[in-house]
């Protein structure tokens, strides 16, 4: 068999409506040293899937065309003189630069975990490790790589995520309460009650709903005015300057996405100044591997273990066929999902 099965977007882009699923793409590989094909049981989406298919996310230069860059699956070929601990049929989770809608992907054996054999039951089943890596490494890269609150622990006593409904934010918000304590105070902005009344029940933190409070007022009031000491933020424009006014004095802002656009008007600069703000934009597919190993040791150290014990929750919020990708698409784009959205390709479990 030389094809496979993958899921293409008619005419290169489109809405939800242009995803189908082509049974004559190429099957990826041979792989090279240092790679390895996987059979791909599921993989999850990502925000940034809808802005690729929509034409309105720059890919990196070596990433596939196919959506995609987060799965769980089987081993089925490893590079010549290949060194790592990998086997044919070991069952792994990883990150890729894209190719992950599909029933093959290859992919380098840097940044693939083995799935244990011995996870306890209702703890991280192989499902839910097919959304762990974008996320996870993700949230790891703002708190841990770029905010350094393992490091700095004695000086960051207030946190601000927003999107916390989101994957990421799930994470980060487990992540920061796990570095931090129980003293740390821990705040989400969300957009229903509803995910407010979700996220109590994850991890212990303060949910504002965005609609109907203003975050800025709720962060002040509980800190007595001091503000967020680390913000992470995926939205931009439209919370920019609400971020400098939240952040206290010697904060960081960490800027991770621009779902509201690129441009923002009025910013009073004057407030990075006097408060010494550090804002670090970042993102996570365009970066090398060794960045991205880096990343990846910092998650093994800190989330893996807890994320296996069931200390951590990597939340499915919905599964679909990817059959069904055309509807997993657009529950996406609702804006409704609280947690991952994951495709099975196959239903083959370790």
């Amino acid at each position: 068999m030389s094809t496979m099965k993958a899921i293409v977007v008619k005419n290169g882009k489109g809405d939800a409506d242009s995803l189908y699923i082509s049974d004559s793409e190429p099957i990826p590989g041979p792989p090279a040293a240092g790679q390895a094909v996987v059979k791909i049981t599921a993989f999850a989406l990502n925000r940034m899937d809808v802005l690729q298919r929509e034409g309105n996310y720059p890919l990196p230069p070596h990433a596939p065309s196919t959506l995609g860059v987060e799965f769980a699956g089987f081993v089925s070929a490893l590079g010549p003189s290949e060194t790592s601990s990998f086997a044919v049929g070991d069952a792994v989770f990883g990150l890729a630069v894209g190719g992950a809608y599909a029933e093959y992907i290859i992919c380098d054996t840097r940044l693939l975990t083995k799935y244990p054999s011995d996870v306890p039951d209702n703890k991280l089943s192989f499902l839910a490790a097919a959304g762990v890596p974008e996320v996870w490494y993700t949230a790891t890269q703002a708190l841990l790589y770029i905010a350094e609150i393992h490091k700095n622990k004695e000086n960051v006593k207030n946190v601000l995520i927003h999107a916390g409904a989101s994957g990421v934010g799930l994470a980060a918000l487990q992540i920061a309460r796990s570095i931090l304590g129980p003293e740390a105070k821990i705040f989400a902005t969300v957009g229903s009650d509803k995910k407010v009344q979700a996220l109590q029940e994850i991890v212990r933190c303060t949910p504002i709903n965005y609609n109907k409070q203003s975050f800025v007022d709720e962060v002040l009031k509980a800190t007595d005015n001091k503000g967020a000491d680390v913000i992470v933020d995926f939205i931009g424009p439209a919370y920019f300057q609400k971020n400098l006014d939240v952040a206290a004095v010697d904060g960081r802002i960490v800027l991770l996405s621009l779902m509201s656009g690129v441009i923002s008007d009025k910013i009073n600069i004057g407030t990075m100044l006097r408060k010494r703000l550090r804002i670090e934009g970042s993102t996570l597919r365009s970066r090398s591997v060794p960045y991205q190993t880096e990343l990846k040791k910092l998650f093994e150290e800190y989330c893996l273990p807890k994320l296996l014990s069931g200390e951590f929750v990597n939340r499915i919020d919905k599964v679909y066929n990817y059959t069904e990708i055309v509807e997993a698409h657009k529950y996406m784009e609702s804006n409704a999902s609280m947690g991952k959205i994951v495709c099975i390709v196959d239903d083959t479990m370790p």
